[in-house]
């Protein structure tokens, strides 16, 4: 059994063969499953110009997801700065607070969401990349409008996601709770909570260090299965270590028959051992060693499987060893 919270981001992969809106209208479903397996929360990813994953903004998803729900937590994970303008920001998910009191959360991140570079300068009109002191500016307005000019009551939970320890000194000075993003980044996980929880400075958002760690899980009845199902993002994360965002998700067939090069394969091998993948107990097993080396009050499950039966399958299994 697993005594710790679990949450879900969903990405919204777009199945082998169809289009986006399919996985679109499988965003509500989605919710409310995970609601109904015992999870704590459901956050939603900002992607842009990619054939692998629906763009579909976070805040939207959040509100059809929350309308659709009860009282699973719901939100971003994360909405990207760079790309928002901060008043609104705090507009929409401070208007999503007031309509479903204790359940919204707005989780702020910082990268562009695309690998396409004309993408990311129409999503910034044209400015170029946004600074550490720019972004730290961003952040501060974005609470700063949803305390004092909004003036929606209750408010949003915010959280600083990050996958580098600049991020965890900026949630730490701030200090709001820390995402952090293992399942991009798992080398800086530890030395990032370290320096989050040393330098954490209490404020009216979060009294102390709460850490929240996201890991790549796929989960399935054996082993094999698992790592067939797994197959497909392994193609697309071998596209990512190039800088490449233009690959649809392959089939696990098509996945199977694809050949890595050496160093990308040494590099995804490098990169698994540090997530969770196999039937329940093996999930359990390495989740709980997660938990245990990072110290983490909740892990958020990021399960890349491209169908919807498989996904839920996942998910399922793994609600079954939540520690109720």
């Amino acid at each position: 059994m697993i005594n710790i919270s679990l949450s879900a981001l969903e990405l919204s992969p777009i199945e082998p063969g169809t289009c986006a809106e399919a996985a679109l209208q499988h965003a509500a479903e989605i919710a409310g499953r995970l609601e109904e397996f015992g999870y704590n929360r459901i956050w939603y990813a900002e992607h842009h110009h990619s054939p692998s994953f629906g763009p579909f903004p976070p805040v939207v998803m959040t509100a059809h997801a929350a309308a659709s729900t009860s009282f699973i937590r719901v939100g971003s994970g994360g909405v990207l700065v760079p790309n928002h303008s901060p008043i609104v920001l705090a507009e929409q998910f401070g208007t999503l607070a007031s309509l479903h009191a204790g359940r919204i959360d707005l989780g702020i991140g910082r990268g562009p969401g695309t690998f396409d570079e004309a993408t990311a300068q129409a999503l910034r009109r044209g400015a170029g990349e946004m600074t550490s002191q720019q972004y730290r500016a961003d952040v501060l307005a974005v609470l700063h409008f949803l305390t004092d000019e909004v003036s929606l009551h209750p408010l949003p939970e915010p959280w600083l996601l990050s996958s580098s320890t600049a991020g965890a000194v900026l949630a730490a000075e701030i200090g709001l709770p820390l995402a952090f993003a293992h399942h991009i980044n798992p080398e800086n996980t530890l030395p990032a909570l370290d320096v989050y929880r040393r330098d954490f400075s209490p404020s009216v958002w979060c009294r102390r260090p709460r850490v929240l760690i996201c890991v790549e899980v796929v989960c399935a009845e054996t082993q094999g299965e698992a790592d067939w199902l797994a197959g497909p993002m392994k193609v697309i994360k071998a596209g990512f270590l190039k800088g490449r965002g233009d690959i649809r998700f392959p089939t696990p067939e098509e996945a199977s028959a694809h050949v890595f090069s050496s160093g990308e394969w040494q590099k995804l091998l490098s990169f698994y051992a540090q997530q969770a993948c196999g039937p329940p107990e093996t999930v359990s097993r390495r989740l709980s060693e997660l938990a245990a080396a990072t110290s983490a009050d909740e892990i958020m499950l990021v399960t890349p499987i491209s169908t919807l039966a498989d996904r839920l399958r996942s998910y399922e299994l793994i609600g079954q060893i939540i520690e109720k």
